[in-house]
C-alpha cells in the first residue's frame, strides 16, 4: 500500500477554503435542532442492520428491479398488454361466440390462431423481460465486505446489504447503496468519488467525513459502534442531504459532504468505512428513476385507429347482412319448407320472430366477415421486427472494435419509431466525449503557440476540401488561382492528416510546436513570461501526484481532466510537479539550463478553490527568493476583469486567440498574475483567517469578498487551449444526423463553459451564432429576491429571447439557447414551459446545463408531449435512465462506466457514431417497411373478406360461405404470410451506401410518406376494387357458362376455388409491383406462395375431410383452359391500376428514392459524377448546426472577401486607364 502511505501523510482539508471547512464545537452545537414531521422521519441504527428488518424501521433491501414484469405480474400486465391492442379484444369476443351454435367456423378455428398469436407475442415480452433481469442479477450480485460482529468484515452480495450496515469500500468499486462516510485511507477522513454515473461529470469530487468518526479507520474499531442518524426520507435530490448523526452522547450535523451515494465509484482511495442509510429504491439515483414504461410505436398507435375503421366497417356490413337475412326470414322463410320455418325449437329460422333471427345473424356476419381485420397482422409484424432486430444487432457496421460491442435491440416493438424520430436528447460525458482532456495550443505575451489542428477543424477541413471537389468548376470560375490552389484553398490551410497520424505518444498532451518543444523556449524573446506560464501550470492546482511503479513515471490525480493535462503539458515543457506536502510543492525545473533541472520549492500560504460562481482558481505561494506571488487561472472574461492597467499589455493578442480557439472547439482558460508585498499580504490574510473561522451563514460571502479583494489588479501572462477529446466520429454524425432533418438537445450535468466548448467542438455551436444564456447566476439571489421575482426575471429572458428571433431578418442567422439546471426548474413549470418550448423549437441548437436526472426526464416529456413529435434520448450513466425512459426511444451507451443506462434503454450502442447508421439507415429501412406491410395487409384481407359478403347478399344472407374453411384459415397463415414476411425483412428502397449519402431520405419517416391516411385509404380502396373484380368476373364467367366437357356448369365449390385463385394471384403480384428490392429470397417467397396454393390444393383434395373439393384441381380445374385464361384475366385487371399509378408518379411526380433508384439503374452514378454530387448537395435537409454549416458559412466569408478584393482591383484598373488616357 505504498501510494496509501504516501496519501496518508497529507490533509488535505488544509488546502480547501470553501467548500471543506470543519465546523467548529460551537457551530456544532448550534446546528443540532432537528425539523419534525414528514420528509425528516427516517432512523437509522449504526451497526445495527437487524432492526430495519421489522416495523416499525423495515425498509427495502438493496436489490433493484428494471424489469417490467415480475412472476407474479408477468400474466396480468402481458394480458393487458395484449388486449391493449383493438383487434386482439375482438377476436378474444370472436373466440368465444365460436362455441355458440351460430358461428360459421368452427371454435378450433377461431380460438387456435388467437391462442397463437397472444402466446407468441407474450413469449417474445418475456424473453426481452428476462435479459433485463439478468443484467439485474449482475448488479445485484455485486460483492461487497460488509461488517458482520466483531470487527470482523466479510463479503456480502449487494442485495442483501440493509440499512444500518457498515460497509467497506475499495478502490475503484462503486458504492452498493447511499452511505455516510466514516472514515477513510487517509488520516483526515478524505476521499474521492466520481460522480458520472449521477451527474455525468468526470471531475472527481472530495468528501470527508465527520471529526469525531475519523478513529474508526480499521475494521476491529467496529466492534462496538453504535450510533443513531435521523435524516430526510428518501428524496430525488442529489445535492442536497439534511440529517445529524447521535454519537457519544453528542449530536452532529450531517450535509451532502458526508454521502456517498449509490453508483459513484471512489476513485484515488485505497478504501473507505461507510454506514448504510438509503438502499435499493430509496436510494438517490433510483429515486431519480422512473418505472419501466410500456412504450408503443407511433405507427402501432395509428394502426389501431384502422382496426377501429374496419371494425366499423365489419359491424356495418354485419348489420347490412342482418337486416337483408331477418326481411328474407319475414317474407322467404314461410315458402321454404326444408328450413322448418314451424318448428317451434327453430329459432334461427323463425318467420313469427324476424328481429330475433336477424340478431343471431348478426352475431355469425361479425364471424364470418371477421377476416377484414387481419388477426395474424400483430404476430406477423412481432415475427418482422424480431428478424429486423437480429440484422441491427449482426450489422458489422455498428460493431465496436476496442471492446468488442455490437449493436442491440433490447426490445424489437420500436423498430419503426426509429425511422420517425424529430428531436435527439443527448448526455454530454460519456456519450458525446470520451472523458480525455488534451492540451492542444497556448498563447504566451501575446505570442500563439501550437500547429496541430483539433478534431473540430480537421474535420471541418475535410467538409470543406469536400465541397470544393463538388463545387470545382463553380470555384473555378469564381475564385482565381494562385500557383495552382483557388484562394479559398489557401485561406483555408487544410491540414487534415489520417487519423492515424494523430495517434498519442503522451496521454493528455497533443501539442506540437517547434519554437516551445525540446527547450527551445529558452530562445523565445518573452522568456520571463514564457517562465512564468509554465509556473503557473506547474503550481496553481490542487493536484497529487502518484508514482506508477510499472513505468517508473509520475502521473497526476486531479479533481478535473483540465489540470491533469495542465500537469503533463507542463512536465513535457521542463517543469515537473513532483512532490505536495501539507505547506508545499515542489517543482522540478529544467531552467535555466535545460539539461541540468534544478528541484524548486514554493510554499503555498493560501489557496482559492474553483467554484462554478467563480470561475477561477488562485494559489499564493512564496517562491525560494522570499517573493510572494498570486497565481491564478480561470475564464477569460473573469480574469479580464481583474486584469491593471499595465496588466492588458497582451490582452488583445490574446483576446483574438482564443477566439480561434473557441471556433476551433477548444476549452479555454486565461492565466494571470500578481506580485505582492509582505505587508500587503500580512494584512489581507488576517482578514482572511477571520472570515475563515467566522461563525455564521455568511461565512461563504465573506470569504468570497475578500478573496475577490485580492484576485484584482493582475497581469496577464497567457492562455491555455485544451480539446475535450470527442468520441471518434461525434462530429460527422451530428452533421448528417442535422442533415436528415434531426434536431440536437444536449442535456448535461456540466457547468455552462464546459458544455458550451463541446457544443463548439462537435459544431452544435459555431461563430456567429447568437447564443441565448438564460440563467438566475446574474441575479442578485439574495433574501429579496422572492421565488416570483425570479419566476418573472426568466419569463422575460425568454420573451425577450422570442421577440429578439422574430425580429431577425438574415436567413442566415442561426440562435443556440442555453439555460442553466437554476432557471430549467422554473421554465418547467406548468405557467412558463410552453413559452420555453416555443423559444427552444426556434432555435438551431439547445444545452441545458447543470441538469438533475429529473430534469432530463421532464425536458425530454415535455418536447414529447408539447411537440407531438417522436423522440429519441441517448445517454451512459445512472444519470441518464430518466431521460431514455421517458423519450420514446431511449438508446444506451455500453460505455466503460456501469451498464444502468443500457438496462433501461430501448436500444444499445457502443459509441455515438453508430446512431448515424442506427437511424438513417436502419430506422428508415424499418419504418418504410413496416408502413408497407400494414398497408399491404389490410389491403388483402379486405380483397378477402369483401367477397365473403358480396356472395352472402348473393346468396339472400345466408350466413355461407363461398370458400371452404380450409381455405379460409390457411390464407393468412400459409399462402400470403412468407411474402409479406419478405417484405417487412428484406425490403431496401435504396441501399445502406446511399441512405448515408442522401440524409435527406429519411424525412420521409418524419413526414410519415408511407403511413399517412391519403396512402392508408388508398390501399383500402384497392383492395375493394380487387374484391370486386374478382367476385363479379367471375360470377359474370361462370354464372350460366358450361365449364366441365359434360356442358355442367360449375357449381359453388368450384366458382370459390376459382375466386380464390384469382384472390392468391392477385394478391401475391401486388405484392411483387411493391417491392424494389429483389433477391432470390423474394422470388422464392413470392412465386413459390402461389405455387403452395396448388400443392395445397392437390393434397387437400385427395385427403377425407376435402368434402366438396375431393380430387377438385385434378379432375375438374386443371383441364379447363377458362379456368386459367379467368386467373390470368382478373389478376391483370386487379393489378392494373396499381401499375398505371406506379408508372405515372415515376414518370411525372417521382419521390426521392425513385429518382435515386433511377439512377443508379441506368449508372448515371458512375457516368455522371458531376449530377450524382448535385444530387447528393441537394439531399439535405436545411439546418443551421453541423460541419456542412459552417463550412457554408466560412465560404459566403471568403468569397464577400474575395468580392472586395476585386472590387478593389477593378477599382483600381479603372482609376489607372483614366490617367493614362
Amino acid at each position: 500500500m505504498t501510494r496509501g502511505r504516501i496519501r496518508a501523510k497529507l490533509k488535505r482539508s488544509a488546502l480547501y477554503t470553501f467548500g471543506c471547512v470543519r465546523r467548529n464545537a460551537q457551530e456544532t452545537q448550534e446546528a443540532t435542532s432537528w425539523p419534525d414531521g414528514p420528509g425528516f422521519s427516517r432512523i437509522v441504527h449504526c451497526n445495527q442492520p437487524l432492526l430495519h428488518t421489522k416495523k416499525p424501521l423495515k425498509y427495502p433491501y438493496n436489490n433493484i428491479s428494471t424489469t417490467k414484469y415480475s412472476i407474479i405480474t408477468f400474466l396480468p400486465k402481458a394480458l393487458f398488454e395484449q388486449f391493449r391492442r383493438a383487434a386482439n379484444i375482438y377476436f378474444l369476443l370472436a373466440a368465444i361466440l365460436s362455441l355458440t351454435s351460430v358461428s360459421p367456423f368452427s371454435p378450433v378455428s377461431m380460438i387456435a390462431p388467437l391462442a397463437i398469436v397472444v402466446g407468441l407475442t407474450m413469449a417474445k415480452e418475456a424473453v426481452e423481460d428476462w435479459n433485463r433481469f439478468m443484467q439485474d442479477l449482475k448488479v445485484n450480485n455485486r460483492k461487497v465486505n460488509v461488517h458482520k460482529e466483531g470487527g470482523v468484515f466479510d463479503e456480502k452480495v449487494w442485495q442483501e446489504i440493509c440499512v444500518g450496515d457498515v460497509v467497506k469500500v475499495e478502490k475503484d468499486q462503486f458504492f452498493p447503496a447511499d452511505l455516510l462516510l466514516i472514515s477513510s485511507s487517509y488520516e483526515d477522513g478524505i476521499c474521492y468519488v466520481e460522480t458520472m454515473n449521477l451527474d455525468g461529470e468526470t471531475n472527481l469530487k472530495v468528501k470527508r467525513s465527520l471529526e469525531v468518526t475519523l478513529p474508526l479507520d480499521d475494521d476491529a474499531t467496529f466492534k462496538d459502534f453504535t450510533g443513531v442518524i435521523k435524516c430526510e426520507d428518501p428524496n430525488s435530490s442529489l445535492y442536497t442531504f439534511v440529517g445529524n448523526l447521535e454519537y457519544e452522547r453528542q449530536v452532529y450535523p450531517l450535509d451532502p459532504n458526508q454521502i456517498l451515494l449509490r453508483d459513484s465509484k471512489l476513485r484515488n482511495t485505497a478504501y473507505v468505512y461507510g454506514l448504510v442509510i438509503f438502499t435499493g429504491h430509496d436510494t438517490k439515483v433510483m429515486q431519480n428513476a422512473t418505472e419501466s414504461p410500456s412504450k408503443r410505436s407511433t405507427i402501432e398507435r395509428k394502426m389501431d385507429k384502422i382496426i377501429y375503421i374496419l371494425f366499423f366497417v365489419l359491424v356495418l356490413i354485419s348489420v347490412i347482412s342482418s337486416v337483408g337475412f331477418a326481411v328474407k326470414t319475414r317474407y322467404a322463410t314461410p315458402d321454404q319448407w326444408y328450413l322448418q320455418p314451424d318448428d317451434p325449437n327453430n329459432k334461427l329460422y323463425d318467420p313469427k320472430k324476424p328481429a330475433l333471427s336477424g340478431l343471431f345473424h348478426l352475431v355469425t356476419a361479425l364471424i364470418l366477415y371477421g377476416y377484414l381485420i387481419p388477426i395474424s397482422l400483430y404476430v406477423s409484424i412481432e415475427f418482422v421486427k424480431f428478424l429486423q432486430a437480429i440484422f441491427i444487432n449482426k450489422d458489422i457496421h455498428m460493431y465496436h472494435e476496442e471492446s468488442g460491442t455490437c449493436a442491440e435491440a433490447r426490445t424489437s416493438t420500436l423498430n419503426e419509431e426509429l425511422g420517425q424520430v424529430e428531436t435527439i436528447l443527448s448526455d454530454k460525458t460519456g456519450t458525446l466525449t470520451c472523458n480525455q482532456m488534451d492540451f492542444l495550443k497556448c498563447s504566451i505575451a501575446g505570442t500563439a503557440y501550437g500547429t496541430r489542428d483539433s478534431e473540430v477543424e480537421i474535420a471541418a477541413a475535410k467538409q470543406m476540401a469536400l465541397d470544393l471537389e463538388e463545387n470545382d468548376s463553380e470555384v473555378s470560375k469564381s475564385f482565381p488561382m494562385e500557383n495552382g490552389k483557388s484562394e479559398i484553398e489557401l485561406e483555408t490551410v487544410i491540414t487534415a492528416k489520417d487519423e492515424k497520424d494523430h495517434k498519442l505518444a503522451i496521454k493528455g498532451f497533443s501539442f506540437e510546436d517547434s519554437r516551445l518543444m525540446g527547450g527551445k523556449w529558452l530562445k523565445e524573446p518573452n522568456l520571463d513570461m514564457v517562465v512564468l506560464f509554465f509556473r503557473i501550470l506547474a503550481v496553481c492546482h490542487t493536484a497529487i501526484p502518484e508514482l506508477n511503479e510499472e513505468t517508473g513515471n509520475l502521473t497526476y490525480e486531479a479533481e478535473s481532466p483540465d489540470e491533469a493535462a495542465f500537469l503533463v503539458a507542463a512536465r513535457e515543457f521542463g517543469f515537473e510537479f513532483r512532490k505536495r506536502t501539507q505547506s508545499s510543492v515542489v517543482v522540478c525545473e529544467r531552467y535555466p539550463s535545460f539539461e541540468q533541472p534544478v528541484e524548486r520549492e514554493y510554499k503555498i500560504l493560501n489557496l482559492l478553490d474553483f467554484t462554478s460562481k467563480r470561475k477561477r482558481m488562485s494559489v499564493i505561494v512564496r517562491d525560494e527568493d522570499g517573493q510572494i506571488l498570486l497565481l491564478c487561472k480561470g475564464a477569460d472574461s473573469i480574469i479580464f476583469d481583474r486584469l491593471s492597467k499595465n496588466g492588458r499589455m497582451y490582452q488583445e493578442a490574446t483576446s483574438k486567440h482564443l477566439n480561434e480557439y473557441g471556433d476551433a472547439g477548444l476549452r479555454t482558460l486565461a492565466l494571470a498574475y500578481k506580485k505582492l508585498e509582505e505587508s500587503e499580504y500580512t494584512a489581507w490574510n488576517n482578514e482572511f483567517q477571520k472570515a475563515k473561522s467566522a461563525i455564521g451563514g455568511d461565512r461563504e460571502a465573506m470569504l468570497e469578498r475578500i478573496s475577490d479583494m485580492m484576485e484584482k489588479d493582475l497581469f496577464l501572462v497567457g492562455a491555455t487551449a485544451v480539446e475535450d477529446k470527442l468520441q471518434q466520429g461525434v462530429p460527422q454524425c451530428i452533421d448528417k444526423l442535422a442533415q436528415a432533418g434531426l434536431k440536437i438537445w444536449v442535456l448535461t450535468g456540466d457547468k455552462m463553459e464546459t458544455a458550451i466548448n463541446i457544443g463548439f467542438a462537435c459544431s452544435l455551436l459555431r461563430q456567429g451564432m447568437k447564443q441565448i444564456c438564460i440563467s438566475i447566476t446574474n441575479m442578485e439571489e439574495g433574501a429579496q429576491d422572492t421565488k416570483e421575482t425570479v419566476k418573472e426575471n426568466i419569463l422575460l429572458q425568454i420573451t425577450n429571447a422570442s421577440q429578439m428571433i422574430k425580429l431577425e431578418k438574415d436567413p442566415y442567422a442561426a440562435f443556440a439557447l442555453i439555460i442553466d439546471g437554476k432557471a430549467l426548474a422554473h421554465a418547467l413549470e406548468d405557467d412558463m414551459k410552453h413559452q420555453f418550448l416555443n423559444l427552444a423549437i426556434d432555435c438551431a441548437s439547445v444545452i441545458c446545463c447543470r441538469v438533475s436526472p429529473k430534469q432530463k426526464a421532464l425536458v425530454t416529456r415535455l418536447v414529447k408531449e408539447g411537440t407531438g413529435k417522436t423522440t429519441l434520448g441517448i445517454g451512459d450513466g445512472a444519470n441518464d435512465v430518466g431521460m431514455i425512459q421517458e423519450a420514446d426511444i431511449g438508446v444506451g451507451i455500453s460505455g466503460a462506466e456501469g451498464m444502468q443506462a443500457v438496462m433501461a434503454s430501448d436500444f444499445s450502442i457502443a459509441q455515438f457514431r453508430f446512431l448515424e447508421r442506427l437511424l438513417l439507415v436502419h430506422g428508415h429501412w424499418c419504418y418504410k417497411r413496416i408502413a408497407m406491410m400494414i398497408c399491404y395487409f389490410f389491403y388483402k384481407n379486405i380483397a378477402f373478406g369483401l367477397t365473403l359478403f358480396y356472395f352472402e347478399a348473393f346468396a339472400g344472407f345466408s350466413g355461407q360461405s363461398i370458400y371452404d374453411d380450409w381455405y379460409s384459415l390457411s390464407f393468412n397463415v400459409i399462402l400470403t404470410s412468407m411474402p409479406v414476411i419478405s417484405l417487412g425483412v428484406f425490403e431496401q428502397d435504396v441501399s445502406s451506401d446511399v441512405c448515408l449519402e442522401f440524409p435527406a431520405l429519411y424525412q420521409q419517416g418524419p413526414r410519415n410518406l408511407f403511413f399517412d391516411w391519403k396512402r392508408i385509404f388508398g390501399w383500402m380502396g384497392n383492395g375493394v376494387y380487387s374484391s370486386l373484380i374478382i367476385f363479379f368476373v367471375n360470377l359474370i364467367i361462370f354464372y350460366e357458362q358450361a365449364f366441365r366437357s359434360g356442358g355442367q356448369t360449375a357449381d359453388r365449390s368450384t366458382v370459390g376455388t376459382i375466386m380464390f385463385t384469382c384472390l392468391i394471384w392477385t394478391v401475391n403480384c401486388q405484392i411483387a409491383l411493391t417491392m424494389s428490392h429483389f433477391t432470390w429470397i423474394q422470388h422464392i417467397v413470392v412465386w413459390g406462395s402461389i405455387f403452395m396454393w396448388y400443392l395445397f390444393l392437390f393434397l387437400y383434395g385427395t385427403s377425407l375431410i376435402a368434402g366438396d373439393a375431393y380430387q377438385l384441381l385434378v379432375e375438374v380445374l386443371v383441364p379447363s383452359p377458362i379456368f386459367w385464361t379467368t386467373t390470368l384475366l382478373v389478376t391483370a385487371i386487379c393489378v392494373l391500376p396499381y401499375f398505371a399509378h406506379i408508372a405515372f408518379q415515376r414518370a411525372f411526380n417521382p419521390l426521392d428514392h425513385h429518382i435515386i433508384q433511377e439512377i443508379k439503374y441506368y449508372r448515371k452514378d458512375v457516368e455522371d459524377e458531376y449530377m450524382w454530387s448535385r444530387e447528393r448537395t441537394k439531399a439535405r435537409q436545411k439546418t443551421k448546426i453541423g460541419f456542412t454549416v459552417r463550412v457554408e458559412a466560412k465560404m459566403r466569408q471568403l468569397k464577400a472577401k474575395l468580392h472586395k478584393k476585386q472590387s478593389r482591383t477593378s477599382s483600381i484598373q479603372s482609376g489607372s486607364s483614366i490617367r493614362s488616357s
